[in-house]
């Protein structure tokens, strides 16, 4: 089991042995990162799918030593370099037991191992059990522990309709009630049920790429495909070409697209339209997973997208490859 621990080390750009104890909020980490004798390290909290660092240490001779208040257990990031590890940084349930990370970084994490946590031994297990795994039996085996809560909230949310959310969030003990996770959870059916197929589409305001505000009413009156996307999302790049061609076919018959960027990075935005080659009207907040539009359509995954009739009704949700072009053929011959 422990060599399966290494798929949480995701990007780390050094290796070392990071040990963890903790005691109600209170926990200490230290560790030792080769080839890096100088600098610091960060640690970041995760909070909707976005990481802030809350703590710095100096690495001396490759070592050193966080000590500070956190909240445990929950989930935490580790990185050398937080502007470049903000996605995908060395993710790590704390928790208050004594916890010993070895990491070597020489092989693709290959010979990484992880001991002493009860957390990474349950998320190993459901990274190891993709073929017939059941989310529902993985909450009822660990009914008070925050991982299924994190693995229902980060690779399942964004695929259940709002019954399914809320009969798996009845199988959670009362004790996860306050972490982030579930608190997000229990929102979501109600923000799906509000913006979902059959429903008037939720009006908003965003900002182009002049800083002009667009404002959802203003655009109605055809077909309008809004495309949730990002400049560092690689599956959402690798849709655009394909979306690029749907568009020119489309297009002339009456068919708008709208980009609603999850960036924070304007330039980064504004760079990915180019290389793209993108026609159509894209705007933003520049808030990342705070995007204020994908909030309000209950959008936890990007790639993602919503289809409104000239009416103003969601007609569909989440449309990709051929399912999509068989929606536009079936709209457009008529």
């Amino acid at each position: 089991m422990k060599k399966h621990i290494l798929l949480l080390l995701i990007v780390l750009v050094a290796g070392g042995t990071v040990v963890v104890s903790g005691q109600a909020g209170k926990f200490s980490l230290s560790g030792t990162v080769k080839n890096f004798k100088e600098g610091k390290v960060y640690l970041q909290k995760y909070d909707n799918k976005m990481l802030f660092a809350i703590d710095s240490a100096r690495v001396v001779d490759g070592h050193f030593t966080f000590k500070a208040k956190v909240r445990l257990p929950d989930l935490y990031g580790i990185t050398l370099d937080p502007t470049v590890d903000l996605l995908y940084p060395f993710y790590v349930f704390l928790e208050d037991s004594p916890i010993t990370v070895v990491v070597d970084s020489t092989n693709s994490y290959e010979h990484s191992t992880v001991s002493g946590s009860a957390l990474h031994e349950q998320y190993a297990g459901y990274k190891y059990s993709a073929k017939g795994f059941r989310l529902d039996s993985f909450i009822r085996a660990h009914p008070s522990s925050i991982v299924p809560a994190y693995v229902m909230y980060r690779y399942y949310s964004f695929r259940l309709s709002p019954e399914e959310i809320e009969s798996d969030i009845a199988l959670f003990d009362k004790s996860l009630d306050n972490t982030q996770f579930l608190q997000l959870l229990k929102s979501l059916p109600a923000t799906l049920r509000v913006a979902g197929i059959g429903k008037k589409a939720p009006d908003f305001i965003q900002w182009d790429t002049l800083g002009k505000t667009y404002k959802l009413q203003d655009h109605l009156g055809k077909y309008l495909f809004i495309d949730f996307w990002a400049a560092w999302c690689p599956p959402c790049r690798a849709e655009l070409p394909s979306l690029v061609k749907r568009y020119e076919k489309y297009h002339p018959a009456g068919l708008e697209i709208l980009g609603v960027s999850f960036d924070k990075d304007k330039q980064a935005w504004l760079k990915a339209i180019h290389v793209e080659k993108l026609p159509w009207e894209q705007v933003s907040d520049l808030k990342f997973w705070n995007n204020k539009v994908g909030q309000l359509y209950g959008i936890r995954l990007i790639p993602a997208n919503v289809l409104i009739d000239p009416n103003g009704i969601i007609v569909a949700r989440n449309l990709h490859g051929e399912e999509l072009d068989r929606k536009l053929e079936d709209i457009f011959k008529k």
